[in-house]
């Protein structure tokens, strides 16, 4: 009788084992940012390092989210990112894009995906186009102490009306690229500080849909530190971007 009883558990322990195992795993819903790849392809980095001795190539920044609930008629992606620097001012190696900036032309977008991707899908299926909306600074979004070395980039992209996606639960979707070329590292007109360190962190995202009241903001990351990265080593400080302080009304009030 022992035996049965024993064998009866074994059994028994063996085939939940075996259920548990047929369940995925529930993945966490967020943001990630990663350079190279997306984040669950598993040849990105959170760290990038450049030897700061060419004008030649770029570096290939990655956004991405996860939901934990599906979403039907997706229409586009609102997305901000924080850039912070170790040294203050910022360096000029990164005042970007704004008229007159030493790099006005070093900060380029797109929502090609990396054809290489197994994890991660494209949510919109290569149909989405957008750009970026501004490189800045915020009073209010950051402390005011800060302001000299931060700025923060809007990003926006959407599918036209016939191109509407219904999205699934616990999928990572690759939303858009950064893509920071090498252009004025070196000679008579580059832009120093090429070799600071820099935090880059994604603090939001609003997944849009026709109807806004079903749109979804998603502001924490989907794996911890998922949602930043540096540039040149982790002496810039990403806990100086007030993400997780930001109650839900202020988060809010950036897609206003």
């Amino acid at each position: 009788m022992r035996r049965a009883a024993a064998f009866a558990l074994l059994a028994g322990t063996l085939l939940a084992g075996t259920l548990l195992a047929a369940v995925p795993a529930h993945a966490a819903q967020g943001v990630n940012l990663s350079w190279s790849r997306c984040h669950g392809e598993g040849a990105s980095a959170q760290n990038a390092t450049f030897a700061c001795d060419t004008n030649v190539g770029d570096e290939v920044l990655v956004a991405s989210f996860v939901m934990d609930a599906p979403l039907e008629q997706v229409s586009g992606n609102e997305v901000y990112i924080d850039l912070i620097s170790q040294d203050d001012p910022l360096p000029a190696w990164w005042d970007l894009k704004n008229v007159g900036a030493c790099r006005e032309s070093s900060l380029h977008f797109n929502t090609v995906e990396d054809p290489s991707d197994v994890v991660c899908v494209d949510w919109a299926a290569g149909a989405s186009t957008g750009g970026i909306g501004s490189y800045n600074t915020e009073m209010g979004s950051i402390d005011p102490s800060l302001v000299s070395r931060h700025r923060l980039i809007k990003i926006a992209l959407a599918v036209p009306l016939t191109g509407l996606m219904d999205l699934l639960a616990d999928t990572e979707y690759f939303s858009c690229n950064l893509v920071i070329d090498h252009e004025k590292t070196v000679g008579t007109d580059a832009c120093g500080g090429c070799a600071g360190s820099v935090c880059l962190v994604f603090r939001s995202i609003r997944v849009t849909t026709p109807t806004p009241t079903s749109d979804l903001i998603l502001f924490s990351a989907a794996t911890p530190g998922s949602n930043m990265v540096h540039w040149q080593g982790t002496g810039a400080n990403c806990l100086l971007v007030p993400v997780r302080n930001q109650s839900w009304g202020q988060v809010k009030s950036l897609y206003r």
